[in-house]
């Protein structure tokens, strides 16, 4: 059997780190398993969903190099959810409730004054048909309910091992609003039927729903998926991580200059047994998975760390990488080896071709020394080995060395104190420009 997961954001907002871990994480079991991931948008949210949002997602999941098999919306799904309604309603596990909304705050208050856990008494169950005509008559209309088994309800979780979660202890769910539109709980188990999914893998903060669901699954007749509850992805103020932190949104990140294998990378490993390597390629990091290597101890996403993982994987990206990236026009591989080392994002590769080919301003804190400086410039065609042979006959005729030496000429040809090795760069800018920075010239 073919195994199937399923990434299902909702498209009221932009995806954050925190979506973009699950997103991978379905993804890696799909690949190590064989298997295919579908995407669902959960947008029956029809106040908070956007097409913005829903394009948004595609954007960000394609720009991860993550894809699916199949694209499916919950709000093309209305006749499949009243079908599964009706079936749960005919076998007496789906029943009405016509408590207001302040009647039922009113209840689970004196639950909590006796200190009682707000657990829904079943009262809808004993209304009598006279009641039921005196609530429409009033204008109201019912909320529908799960009638939950009231038994302890088991599975084992991929991440969590076995789990248990007592029946009784939880209020009868909402499945159905009173304006009839479903809530999250059968929408998603009804997609989870009709798409075949086999794995189920989500934030640990459904685990509860999970429980519930197991008892959708086995009330609609349907196998039920196995699951994997991951802990959820902590901020850097040591709470989770939410998508309207749009500083931890993907576009900020993408924007910022960060790679996706970057975020990849990092998002792969965090919260498991394994150390967090640079990986340039999807297949790389799927070849080296395993779920069950997950904690259940909550991760914590440091942007300093995916900082410092970005600039040593473009410190060792190829020229092949990032060609068609660059905003450079005439650089080329012997250019992208020179200054890759010394750039944390792509974008500043820009500033180090504006250095190589100009116009610069020039520093010049001693002009006499690179008067004579210049007159030692090697003849001939300049290669990695010209700084060298430059500097050791500018140290013999100046007596400088050390900084007293290097900084000098550095501050003049590129108008910066660091850098890329100057064995690099001085081929790339050349006899004529490296004379005119000497004597003060923007060039």
């Amino acid at each position: 059997m073919t195994t199937k997961y399923r990434f299902a954001p909702s498209p009221t907002g932009f995806l954050h780190v925190g979506n973009a871990r699950l997103a991978l994480i379905n993804w890696l079991c799909a690949r190590a398993s064989g298997g295919e991931m579908i995407l669902r948008l959960d947008d029956t949210d029809a106040e908070r969903s956007t097409e913005e949002f829903a394009a948004g997602i595609r954007e960000d999941l394609h720009w991860l190099g993550l894809d699916w098999s199949a694209l499916e919306k919950q709000s093309a799904r209305a006749a499949a959810y009243t079908r599964a309604a009706e079936t749960l309603k005919n076998a007496k596990r789906l029943y009405p409730c016509y408590e207001t909304a302040e009647e039922l705050d009113y209840k689970r208050k004196r639950q909590l004054a006796r200190k009682l856990p707000p657990v829904y008494d079943r009262a809808a169950l004993h209304i009598t048909p006279e009641q039921i005509t005196a609530y429409e008559a009033e204008g109201r209309m019912p909320h529908w309910r799960f009638k939950l088994d009231q038994e302890v309800i088991r599975w084992d979780d991929m991440v969590r091992g076995a789990v248990e979660v007592d029946g009784a202890s939880m209020s009868d769910p909402v499945l159905i609003r009173s304006d009839e539109r479903p809530l999250y709980h059968l929408p998603s188990v009804v997609d989870d039927i009709d798409f075949a999914i086999t794995h189920v893998v989500r934030g640990e903060d459904h685990v509860s729903n999970t429980a519930l669901h197991i008892q959708i699954f086995t009330a609609l007749g349907a196998a039920v998926p196995t699951f994997a509850h991951l802990p959820l992805l902590m901020g850097p103020d040591g709470g989770p991580l939410s998508k309207r932190e749009g500083s931890q949104s993907l576009r900020e990140l993408r924007d910022s200059g960060i790679e996706a294998m970057a975020v990849n990378s990092l998002l792969a490993r965090l919260g498991t047994s394994d150390n967090v390597e640079i990986c340039h390629k999807l297949d790389e990091i799927a070849a080296g998975f395993d779920i069950h290597h997950s904690s259940r101890a909550a991760a914590k996403f440091d942007p300093a760390e995916l900082a410092n993982l970005n600039a040593k994987l473009l410190h060792g990206m190829d020229w092949n990488e990032v060609a068609d990236r660059l905003d450079c026009d005439g650089a080329d591989a012997t250019f992208w080896q020179a200054i890759r080392g010394n750039i944390s994002t792509l974008a500043e590769a820009k500033d180090w071709w504006q250095v190589v080919t100009g116009p610069i301003t020039p520093v010049i804190e001693e002009a006499d020394f690179l008067a004579a400086a210049a007159e030692e410039l090697p003849d001939g065609p300049l290669d990695a080995e010209s700084w060298k042979q430059w500097t050791t006959a500018v140290k013999e005729k100046t007596g400088a060395k050390g900084k007293a030496l290097f900084m000098p000429l550095r501050l003049a040809l590129t108008g910066r104190a660091h850098g890329p090795e100057m064995s690099n760069l001085l081929p790339l800018i050349g006899r004529e420009k490296i004379l005119a920075r000497l004597t003060g010239r923007a060039a």
